[in-house]
């Protein structure tokens, strides 16, 4: 939640304040609500790399529910935010962007507090939850630290890069900022999630894979404060409206359906993958075809 997190947030923090300065901040917010629906996608996928059990029958961990809970929380604080608007005389950033920068803070603060000391536990896990036989590899704090730090830079460096692209692609094809945020500066913006998941997936960690994708969508809800913060004019929220509102609530009820799956924890699985995950993958094709048809 918080290493992996909070990195691959980086291209969403660079894209989205550079398109902010460049003034389109729309393209920054729907770039950040794609990436979080898109996120879930590729958690889905990923399913199937295991097929024999679904993934969240995996997990059995109090704070990956708490994680998926607080993420569903803060975007029906954000599509509450945009319905009630913000003053446009606010400055430099709104109330709402404001409080949802606490809000996200707060999350953050309760899911490290509940990893730390949990108040309930699964019983009776299954053997296949073992890590067992996987190869631990070690490296000094150092030389991780350093890797991070180099490889966080780079994602910021692509982040900036891919803001005056967007910007561009926006402009000159007419499709606008919503559509072009939410799916192609969201593919790219999501890449480091897919590697990290990939990563994990590779590694029998199936805790860090959900753990990164939940803890990169509260991150990236934060983020909406520094955009806030570096663009001119009036408050970002006070500019959306019903597509990014809409967007918000699809990323909202994709991470319902993980939450739920997690809570049930079945066992049965549909070509490689759990219910949960076919459930997603059909709800974000639908949900986003119908945004798409929407705004055009």
């Amino acid at each position: 939640m918080l290493v992996l997190g909070g990195i691959t947030s980086l291209p969403e923090l660079a894209t989205g304040t550079s398109a902010a300065i460049l003034g389109a901040p729309l393209l920054s917010l729907n770039d950040i609500l794609g990436s979080a629906s898109l996120n879930l996608l590729l958690l889905a996928l990923a399913d199937t790399a295991i097929g024999k059990r679904p993934l969240t029958s995996f997990v059995a961990r109090p704070v990956t529910l708490i994680q998926g809970i607080l993420g569903m929380m803060m975007f029906a604080v954000l599509g509450l935010a945009i319905g009630m608007g913000e003053p446009a005389w606010l400055r430099p950033v709104g109330i709402w962007t404001t409080l949802l920068l606490v809000g996200v803070i707060a999350a953050l603060l309760i899911a490290d507090r509940s990893e730390r000391h949990p108040m309930w536990q699964v019983v009776n896990l299954p053997v296949e939850d073992s890590v067992e036989g996987v190869v631990e590899k070690t490296m000094p704090v150092r030389q991780v630290a350093i890797g991070l730090t180099g490889l966080a830079t780079l994602i910021l460096i692509g982040g900036i890069a891919l803001a005056n692209s967007g910007e561009v692609i926006a402009r000159q094809s007419g499709l606008g900022v919503g559509p072009v945020g939410f799916l192609f500066v969201a593919v790219a913006t999501s890449l480091p999630e897919a590697s990290a998941i990939v990563g994990a997936m590779r590694a029998q960690r199936y805790q860090l894979a959900i753990g990164e994708i939940f803890g990169s969508n509260l991150f990236n809800l934060g983020i909406i404060f520094a955009i806030d913060l570096v663009a001119p004019g009036p408050p970002i929220l006070g500019l959306a409206g019903a597509f990014e509102m809409s967007a918000a609530m699809l990323a909202l009820l994709l991470t319902g359906i993980f939450v739920l799956g997690l809570i049930e924890r079945r066992d049965r699985t549909y070509l490689r993958m759990g219910e949960d995950s076919i459930a997603v993958i059909l709800l974000y094709v639908v949900g986003t075809a119908l945004l798409i048809f929407w705004a055009l």
